[in-house]
C-alpha cells in the first residue's frame, strides 16, 4: 500500500490512501495543533478513510456536497458549553450542510447534563477527552454503524440522583407499553437511532418520535439516554 499524500484545500488537510473503503471523517478543532493530533490518532489508526480537518466550522460547512453528505463529523469544543449560542449554530449549519452525517462531540467536561443537552440537540456520541484513543475509536464504530456513544463516568456520576427517581417508578414493560413502543423501547435500550429504529420496525421516523415522546412520558425521563438507563436497570433487576 503506498503512503497516504497530504493535500492542502480551504484551510484544511485532507489525507488520502489508495485502498477501496473511502469512508469520510471530518474533523472540527479552531486550535491547530488539536486538530492535527486528532487527525493524525485516527488516520493512523483507520487508513481506509479519508480525514478532514478543519479549524473553522466555516470552512467546513463550504466544503459541503452531496459526495460527502454521509461523512462522519467529529467536533472538537474543548472547554466549551454545549448550551452556548456559538455551539448550537455550529450545530444547526453542520445538521444543515452535512444533513446525513452523525456528529460525535469531543469535550473536555464529562458532566452528565453537559452530555444529555448536547444528545437531546442531536448529537450521536460524547467523548471527553480524558478517555483513551482506543475508547475513541470505538465510539466511532459504535456511532457508525447506527448506535449512541456516551462515557459509562457520565451516568455514574449521576447514577444516585437518577436511580432515586427510578426506584419510584417501578413497571412492568409489558403492562405499561403498547406492543409498539415496547419495541421501540428495545432500539433505544440498544442506542440506536431514530431513522434506524423507522428502518427495522418499518414505519416512519415521525412515527417512531410520536412514540419516544409517549415512551418518555410515561417513565417521566427528560430525554431517551435517561429512558435506557431506567428500562436497562428494570430488565437487569429481572435477572
Amino acid at each position: 500500500m503506498s503512503s497516504p499524500t497530504l493535500h492542502t484545500t480551504l484551510g484544511a488537510h485532507v489525507y488520502h490512501e489508495d485502498v477501496s473503503h473511502n469512508g469520510t471523517i471530518l474533523i472540527i478543532d479552531e486550535r491547530n495543533l488539536v486538530s492535527e493530533c486528532i487527525a493524525h490518532c485516527v488516520r493512523t489508526q483507520r487508513p481506509h478513510n479519508q480525514i478532514i480537518n478543519y479549524t473553522s466550522i466555516l470552512d467546513c460547512v463550504a466544503s459541503a456536497s452531496g459526495e460527502n453528505d454521509e461523512a462522519l463529523i467529529l467536533f472538537s469544543i474543548g472547554s466549551g458549553a454545549v448550551c452556548s449560542e456559538t455551539f448550537l449554530t455550529a450545530l444547526d449549519n453542520l445538521s444543515e450542510a452535512f444533513p446525513g452525517a452523525p456528529i460525535i462531540i469531543i469535550a473536555d467536561s464529562e458532566d452528565a447534563t453537559q452530555i444529555l443537552k448536547s444528545l437531546d440537540c442531536g448529537v450521536r456520541g460524547y467523548i471527553p477527552t480524558s478517555a483513551s484513543l482506543n475508547v475513541a475509536l470505538e465510539a466511532i464504530n459504535l456511532v457508525e454503524v447506527g448506535g449512541t456513544f456516551i462515557p459509562a463516568s457520565s451516568l455514574t456520576s449521576s447514577r444516585k440522583s437518577i436511580l432515586g427517581r427510578s426506584d419510584r417508578r417501578i413497571f412492568d414493560i409489558e403492562q405499561t407499553f403498547t406492543a409498539r413502543q415496547a419495541a421501540v423501547v428495545e432500539a433505544l435500550r440498544q442506542g440506536k437511532a431514530n431513522k434506524i429504529i423507522a428502518y427495522e420496525l418499518n414505519m416512519r421516523e415521525s412515527t417512531v418520535k410520536v412514540h419516544v415522546r409517549n415512551i418518555m412520558k410515561k417513565l417521566r425521563a427528560k430525554n431517551r439516554t435517561e429512558v435506557a438507563y431506567i428500562t436497562n436497570s428494570y430488565v437487569n433487576s429481572m435477572i
